[in-house]
């Protein structure tokens, strides 16, 4: 139904049209009617029937009123001007000046729209008043006073129309603005997710498979010569592995979440509590390391201590990657405002017997994009 109403509506230029003959009409014919059978001044067919012109030229020019404006209150202005200083018989005349007057003001550009119909409006009330100074009766002066005063209604009218179209294009800017806006902050929450995401997954992984690498390159080292340590060591590859596994299907949850359950399956993500495990698994990837931890003041963000793990983490994969067996050690000291952590190693331990060439052992140097482990510090 609403379709219907909105495509039965007549074109704008098309309704101008429609107005402009309608305030004619009324115009011509109620100045005809109030003044029939009377004696006037000067009849309408006086001069030519100019002053049947100068109603048809006031009436028919609101039809292009809001293309343009001013043009538009001009000429009507003047037509009322040269017809009541002519002294021609009063009636609805003024109807096209108000319908411009409106128009002036609602598709106006503000300020200067306002003091031009002010001006006009100033200068047709005097003429009107000079023109109305011997009228008689003396009580008929009272449609001069109408002709003003629904002159200065027309104007704010106008404006207030124009208000409220101004009012009403800065709410619709300001919710696009606004939905705009909302959608760049969802763009940008799914980016900082993905990061997130991938940063959990390359932490998970390199950790993973530094610690594999190093028991894999053990186990096949000792497998004929000592077994039990090749039995140890492929434990430990399975542990690590399944870890490792575990910790991937809690990362990778969210992004295959059909059912609404954020927790249904999943680990959660690993913090403060979890060092002690990731230093034990250290343990059996040949670090001789050691976790100096001191109680928090208060308790910490799961934010914070997932960081505070993943750096630990980090840390201790670059040791296992490029140095090899070593003494490490894990200082986390908690404060109230900031939380510090020190990862330090002792460097590589030179073992007698070992070929530099051998590949199942650690690298002595530093490489890919882990970086060499150095003694340092980082704030959470």
């Amino acid at each position: 139904m609403e379709h219907r109403v909105v495509s039965l509506r007549l074109p704008v230029p098309v309704q101008d049209v429609l107005l402009a003959l309608f305030v004619t009409v009324m115009q011509v014919q109620g100045t005809m009617v109030r003044n029939a059978g009377e004696v006037v001044q000067r009849p309408l067919t006086d001069l030519g029937n100019l002053g049947y012109l100068l109603l048809i030229v006031s009436g028919m020019v609101v039809a292009v009123r809001r293309r343009w404006p001013v043009p538009v209150f001009v000429t009507a202005a003047l037509a009322s001007l040269v017809y009541y200083g002519l002294d021609f018989p009063d009636g609805p005349g003024w109807l096209g000046l108000f319908v411009a007057l409106y128009t002036l003001a609602a598709h106006g550009d503000g300020r200067r729209s306002l003091v031009t119909a002010g001006v006009g409006i100033v200068v047709l009330a005097v003429v009107w008043l000079i023109t109305a100074a011997d009228i008689e009766p003396r009580a008929a002066i009272g449609w001069v006073y109408f002709r003003i005063g629904a002159s200065v209604m027309s104007v704010a009218l106008g404006e207030s129309v124009r208000s409220r179209q101004v009012i009403a294009a800065e709410a619709q800017e300001r919710a696009e603005m606004a939905e705009r806006t909302r959608e760049e902050e969802a763009r940008a929450r799914v980016d900082a997710e993905r990061l997130r995401i991938a940063r959990e997954v390359h932490d998970t992984v390199a950790h993973a498979i530094a610690i594999i690498n190093v028991q894999s390159g053990v186990t096949a080292h000792v497998l004929d010569k000592r077994p039990e340590m090749a039995r140890e060591a492929l434990r430990v590859i399975e542990q690590t592995s399944s870890r490792a596994l575990r910790e991937m299907r809690a990362v990778l949850g969210v992004l295959r979440d059909d059912d609404g359950d954020d927790n249904d399956g999943r680990l959660p993500y690993p913090g403060l509590g979890q060092i002690g495990e990731l230093t034990a698994k250290a343990r059996g990837a040949g670090l001789d390391i050691e976790l100096k931890e001191t109680s928090p003041v208060a308790a910490l963000p799961s934010a914070v201590g997932n960081a505070a793990y993943r750096i630990v983490q980090e840390s201790v994969t670059n040791v296992v990657r490029h140095v090899g067996p070593t003494r490490v050690t894990v200082v986390l000291n908690p404060g109230i405002e900031a939380l510090e952590i020190r990862v330090t190693d002792e460097g590589r331990r030179p073992v007698p017997g070992d070929d530099p060439a051998d590949p199942h052992l650690p690298a002595r140097h530093p490489s890919g994009t882990g970086g060499s482990a150095k003694p340092g510090r980082g704030i959470a």
